[in-house]
């Protein structure tokens, strides 16, 4: 997606629509132009606070907006919300509506978007919530290992919408779908906020739980949960424990019996007991971060979405058809249920985690996100070693380098590097070690950050040692103390202040983890790092490369990429990149947090890191270390993936299309015969 020329976005409504408008502010690409509403003074002022113009009449708008968010009640809610759509599209404007929206409504606003020529999407906002996102993806790749046994999900009545386009991203599929009618309700047991339903969904058995309770005027604030799902398989059991996470991965329990019938909890083919009886993928941020942060970015992975469409210029009708369906299942869901039951209750009580389990010992928490959907694992700035913070920012001069690198900015990594590591660079590297036999030696991790890919390792396999380097103190400090706090990380991870390239080794290593690490080292540091690891790799291990996406020097202009709250702070990081005036063919990374409290408009304090990078490709590292490439498939949006081969190894053409072929020639004594090697880039 060409994002050189800003997307330029109209946001009409300023209750829900303030997210779409934080949305466009904030995501690169992106340009919020004006707020259209009814002209109440609280939307003027808010229109004033965002500095953009307050529209009152659609006839009024100027010529060159490209896509309108309708986030204005449709008719189902008592809005004109598809009247506003209408009369956009009528102006050529490509429209995201806010849901639910009536299936007539739908399928006409379809028809209308072909005749004018527009795009036109509906968002169930929900499956693009970063946890939710978490979900689906795990869910597909569950659903492509082991076939779905069951489907538990629970919603209030009014995400009814969003849960069936969940489900149908999650299963890959909507059909064949039929469901039974609730059973009647004995009238002698008192009310009953649920309704259960059971039926047959992407052909998986479904139970539905309804909170069939509604108060009309304030439908988010009476729902006793959101968003729960469990998708069951042989292996085990997926859960979404809530809209906002975690996600949850429950292994079958399966233990062995000998001849007399007793368990046998120890010696060959007990390796599964070691399994964790629940794994906990990403962490909970607040109710504050959930609209400061995952909503706002939720509404940008949308508006992607009908930015994609609008370059690809197809019929919306035919794009539209899976919405379509997903409004058909909705609305049958919705006449078997019936009109639920209209309730006013008053204002809840919500309890801390100390009401519940005062101890403090008994409060752990999360393993890997606080809770905010961040791009880039080891982006530009964020991480690695070799580098030299300087208290400069974007544009400054180049700094020499420092013996503590990362540490100024080592507080505010994960903040940046934990979605994509649940989301992208976590579950490839999960599937890669599925099968690999680690029984050859450790996984190294080299230059192991906070240690999060460290951690993902750790889960997606119980049995691997592993030997975690970092060589900045203050990444290491978060490294150790992850480490630590942990009794199963305890036991099998090692950390050391090791950098790259002259790291001490094992004799054997079965896999190196190299993420954001090779720019920061030049071609004889490379050679050297590539001679040491072909000699350690054991036959069948394999490297896994995660580099920036700067193939040539490049000049990028300062520019917010991430917004996280923590408490009454507000934290801001903002990313450049300017050619090394010291050194030709080399880059300076400058990455500055600021840091507010509450809605101060100045920060309380500025922490400035600036990083020398030496830009390559994935080209280079195929000629660097002579093998072959081939891509490897991922989720929409993430950094490419690429798996270098040694020539004698032809590649898999159904895996994924190869890269030319670079130059072959000796690794040097004791090089194992075919260890694989696999490549990505960040999304910078």
């Amino acid at each position: 997606m060409n994002t050189s020329t800003p997307f330029r976005v109209l946001v009409c409504g300023t209750n829900f629509g303030r997210f779409y408008a934080e949305a466009a502010r904030r995501r690169p690409g992106y340009a919020l132009v004006g707020v259209l509403s009814r002209g109440s003074a609280a939307s003027r002022a808010y229109a004033e606070r965002i500095g953009v113009p307050h529209y009152t009449d659609a006839d009024a708008l100027p010529a060159d907006i490209d896509a309108a968010c309708v986030a204005v009640g449709s008719s189902i809610s008592g809005g004109r919300g598809t009247e506003l759509a209408r009369a956009l599209m009528d102006r050529g404007i490509h429209v995201l509506q806010e849901h639910p929206v009536h299936l007539t409504e739908l399928t006409d606003n379809l028809r209308h978007a072909r005749r004018r020529g527009v795009q036109y999407r509906l968002n169930t906002h929900y499956p693009h919530v970063a946890p939710v996102r978490d979900f689906i993806d795990a869910a597909r790749r569950l659903a492509a290992r082991q076939r779905p046994l069951f489907v538990d999900a629970a919603t209030p009545v009014h995400l009814v919408h969003p849960l069936v386009d969940i489900l149908g991203r999650a299963m890959g599929t909507l059909r064949p779908w039929r469901f039974a009618d609730p059973a009647p309700l004995p009238a002698d047991i008192g009310p009953q906020p649920f309704r259960s339903l059971h039926g047959v969904f992407a052909g998986a058995p479904l139970t539905l739980r309804v909170h069939h309770q509604l108060d009309p005027a304030d439908r988010d604030n009476h729902a006793l949960h959101w968003h729960r799902i469990s998708l069951g398989t042989e292996g085990g059991v997926l859960t979404l424990a809530d809209t906002h996470g975690p996600v949850l991965w429950s292994p079958r329990l399966h233990i062995g019996r000998d001849a007399d019938r007793r368990f046998v909890l120890d010696g060959p083919g007990t390796g599964r007991l070691g399994l964790g009886t629940t794994a906990v993928v990403g962490s909970t941020g607040t109710f504050r971060t959930v609209f400061s942060d995952l909503w706002p970015e939720a509404i940008g992975s949308a508006l992607d979405g009908l930015r994609e469409a609008v370059a690809d210029g197809g019929d919306p009708l035919r794009a539209g058809q899976y919405d379509l369906a997903v409004c058909r299942i909705w609305t049958d869901l919705a006449a078997r249920l019936g009109p639920p039951e209209i309730v006013r209750p008053a204002t809840p009580r919500p309890l801390a985690v100390s009401d519940v389990f005062p101890a403090p010992e008994q409060i752990r928490p999360g393993t890997d996100r606080p809770g905010v959907h961040r791009p880039g694992t080891h982006g530009p700035g964020a991480h690695r070693a070799g580098s030299d913070p300087t208290p400069a920012g974007a544009g400054a001069p180049p700094a020499p380098a420092d013996t503590s690198p990362y540490t100024p900015s080592a507080e505010f990594f994960d903040l940046v590097a934990a979605e994509h590591t649940a989301t992208a660079s976590a579950p490839a590297i999960a599937a890669l070690l599925a099968d690999a036999d680690l029984s050859t030696g450790p996984v190294v991790d080299i230059g192991a950050g906070t240690g999060l890919l460290t951690e993902a390792v750790a889960r997606a396999r119980p049995d691997a040692e592993i030997l975690a380097c970092e060589p900045a103190v203050g990444m290491r400090a978060v490294l150790t103390s992850r480490v630590f706090s942990d009794p199963d990380l305890r036991s099998r991870v090692t950390v050391t202040a090791d950098a790259a390239p002259d790291l001490d080794l094992p004799d054997r290593i079965s896999v190196a983890l190299l993420c954001g690490v090779l720019g920061h080292l030049d071609a004889d540091g490379r050679a050297r790092l590539w001679r040491r690891l072909n000699r350690r790799l054991a036959p069948g291990g394999f490297v896994v490369v995660e580099l920036m996406q700067f193939e040539e020097v490049s000049t990028l202009p300062e520019t917010r990429l991430a917004t996280a709250t923590a408490g009454r702070h507000r934290y801001e990081w903002s990313f450049a990149a300017a050619p090394d005036e010291a050194r030709d063919g080399a880059m300076r990374l400058h990455s500055t947090w600021r840091v507010y409290r509450d809605d101060a408009t100045q920060p309380e304090r500025a922490v400035h890191d600036s990083y020398r990078w030496l830009p390559f490709g994935l080209k280079d590292v195929v000629a660097e270390s002579g093998m072959t490439a081939r891509t490897l498939p991922t989720r929409p949006g993430a950094p490419p993936l690429a798996v270098l081969t040694r020539a004698a190894d032809a590649p898999d053409p159904a895996k994924g299309p190869a890269l030319p072929k670079a130059r072959t020639g000796p690794d040097g004594p004791g090089t194992p015969s075919a260890p694989t090697l696999f490549v990505s880039t960040t999304d910078g």
